[in-house]
């Protein structure tokens, strides 16, 4: 890499010395680039593209640490599907007797060359499966860690939205405002997944060593490759269905209030409490998952009917849990999630905490919940039945404005979806209450009609 100063340059430099060092560093900088990017043009795939984005157009690149492994193994398992995903894990060093032999239901994997700081390991590995996996039919690479989880389905509906012969860079911000105070809110970040199209993909495959060069003191490979697309021109595009997981403690209010888009993916399980009562991060996720087997386009899709005779609002996040509230509460309100987590700060600081609106945590009978988790998911011909059982009683009187009637005696919610899967999700569904029988609600869902108003 060369570059020469000019009359102006060195003035510039002589000026910017006087400012300080972070000027300095983003002038030379700005100096590399012109030498890493002196007239890029972006290569677009000369393949057909006619046909729908399918599972075989995807390469995951998973990005783990040998010593981590032999816990994060069963968060890859969980989604990965030998002989249908393809992609590659790479590791730090190579694996140890006791990840040996190499299990047939992982990714295959690579070991990165050694001496190289975790974070350039991470933001060459980019490079390293698009060279690996690049072929007439590659349209899309989903990067990732090895404790991110991933919807594969819901990513190939996605995907089959986007022209993938154009620059993409599609990513999730974190949940914790002050890390996107801190980094940049124009960057995805790594846990939650990250999706680059192929022009992008074979860009920065192109460029790796001039950009590690330029941007490796940021030490955060996701901050390199938003640096870097950046540079190119590309904004990330933000999915709301990609989520960091920068939550501590109990994150069921966070699930069951999801965003009304598909589940594309969630990170770092292990840092919360476990999903699911009773149950370890292990079992809640292979839980969690019995739904997503069933159908992913419905994952914590919340939907939300009324009960007028008795005055309960009941909501439902598909797959995961279920809510009575004895008062009558809009969409509107129930969309925001209950604050039952918390986040990274510690002690917390003076907000704003989230990138979110939420609701807190209360013990007033007519805003608090009966709080319902999913027990089973049972898949017949044309619908699907799911069973959501009373997590613990709810320890309050009635609520006394909306006429005194207790949920209490419920001790299940059964759900009846269409076994046919959503492909668009432009619009939440709509449910009735088909049934309040001992202690037994049944719920069956339906699309809204036109002008339905969910209040």
């Amino acid at each position: 890499m060369h570059f020469s100063f000019t009359r102006e340059s060195s003035f510039i430099f002589m000026v910017l010395l006087g400012s300080g060092f972070g000027a300095l560093l983003i002038f030379l900088s700005t100096l590399c680039l012109n030498s890493y990017f002196p007239s890029f043009q972006f290569a677009y795939p000369t393949l057909q593209t006619d046909s729908p984005t399918n599972l075989t157009h995807i390469a995951f690149g998973i990005v783990g640490a040998e010593r981590l492994m032999h816990y994060r193994k069963h968060y890859i398992n969980s989604w990965w599907r030998p002989n249908a995903t393809r992609g590659f894990l790479f590791l730090d060093t190579s694996p140890n007797a006791s990840l040996l032999p190499w299990s047939p239901s992982l990714p295959p994997y690579k070991v990165s060359p050694p001496g190289i700081k975790t974070s350039i390991r991470l933001f060459r590995a980019i490079a390293e499966v698009f060279r690996e996996m690049n072929s007439k039919d590659l349209r899309w690479l989903v990067m990732g860690d090895d404790d991110s989880i991933f919807f594969v389905d819901n990513i190939v509906t996605v995907l089959q939205q986007y022209d993938h012969t154009k620059p993409y860079y599609i990513g999730g911000l974190t949940e914790w405002f002050l890390a996107d105070y801190r980094f940049t809110f124009h960057m995805g970040y790594g846990g939650a997944g990250i999706i680059l199209s192929y022009p992008v993909a074979k860009a920065i495959a192109a460029v790796i060593e001039n950009c590690t060069r330029v941007y490796g003191y940021m030490g955060i490979y996701d901050h390199m490759t938003m640096a870097c697309t950046s540079d190119m021109g590309i904004t990330l595009t933000v999915n709301k269905g990609m989520h960091q997981m920068d939550l501590h403690g109990d994150v069921s209010g966070f699930f069951s209030s999801h965003p009304n888009v598909p589940l594309l993916s969630f990170h770092r399980m292990h840092a919360a409490s476990p999903y699911f009562p009773g149950k370890n991060h292990t079992e809640s996720l292979y839980h969690l998952m019995t739904a997503a087997v069933v159908d992913q386009s419905r994952m914590l899709q919340m939907t939300v009917c009324h009960h007028r005779p008795l005055n309960w609002s009941i909501s439902v996040s598909w797959g995961y849990s279920a809510y009575i509230y004895e008062s009558i509460f809009p969409r509107s309100h129930l969309q925001k999630p209950i604050e039952t987590f918390n986040h990274w700060t510690r002690p917390p600081n003076q907000g704003p905490n989230y990138i979110f609106d939420t609701r807190p945590l209360s013990n007033n009978p007519c805003e608090a919940p009966h709080v319902f988790f999913l027990d089973r998911v049972e898949s017949g011909h044309d619908q699907t039945l799911t069973t959501y059982l009373r997590s613990k009683p709810r320890d309050l009187k009635p609520c006394a404005s909306s006429g005194n009637h207790t949920a209490d005696f419920i001790m299940e919610i059964h759900v009846i979806s269409p076994s046919i899967s959503r492909k668009e999700i432009d619009r939440c569904e709509c449910c009735d209450v088909v049934g309040v029988d001992g202690g037994k609600v049944e719920i069956k869902y339906r699309e809204c009609r036109m002008g339905e108003i969910i209040a």
